[in-house]
């Protein structure tokens, strides 16, 4: 398991990446970033329970930024060998009963995970058009309850942006399950 992360990315440019999407298609960052302003980048896993109460959040942000140029992007890198219901097929499976509208990828290396500093599902590196991470950390302060969220981080940051001004709260503490990482062969 790769250890804390102790340095901030803010300011960073992204790691980039080509990963197999659940539609069939393999998504570039530096080629996605050409088509939007601003990326979402969110590591996630089908059976952590704080992503399942993020999902309506999440395809509610998506919908209402749609013509906007601001695109989410899950990413699951949990190992399959240990979670068999984050494999590929299963993704395929939950992406379309949970009627997501946004890509969600496969990073069965987890290179990208590591590259991030993704430690937690679900985990948010906000982009701009030039690939700098602008924010990093929670969706929201309120995982369990939608009608409660005060700091909606994500959905503020996506405005902020958009409007060409700075983000005040570049980090904060991402909430959920640690990401499964591949136990590593001994010897």
């Amino acid at each position: 398991m790769p250890e804390e992360r102790n340095v901030s990315l803010i300011g960073a440019y992204a790691p980039d990446f080509e990963l197999p999407g659940v539609d069939g298609e393999v998504y570039h960052l530096t080629r996605y970033r050409e088509q939007f302003r601003v990326l979402a980048v969110i590591f996630m896993g089908n059976e952590c329970p704080t992503v399942a109460q993020y999902l309506d959040r999440l395809k509610a942000i998506q919908t209402e930024f749609q013509g906007q140029e601001v695109s989410l992007i899950g990413i699951n890198a949990n190992d399959a060998q240990q979670k068999s219901k984050d494999s590929f097929e299963q993704m395929k499976q939950f992406a379309t009963q949970m009627g997501l509208n946004f890509p969600y990828l496969r990073d069965p290396s987890q290179d990208v995970a590591r590259g991030f500093g993704a430690t937690t599902t679900p985990e948010v590196y906000l982009l701009n058009q030039a690939g700098v991470i602008c924010y990093h950390g929670a969706i929201d302060d309120r995982p369990d309850d939608a009608k409660a969220v005060t700091q909606p981080y994500l959905y503020r940051n996506i405005q902020a942006l958009l409007a060409g001004e700075s983000i005040t709260l570049t980090e904060t503490q991402p909430e959920g399950s640690p990401l499964t990482w591949r136990k590593t062969p001994v010897g």
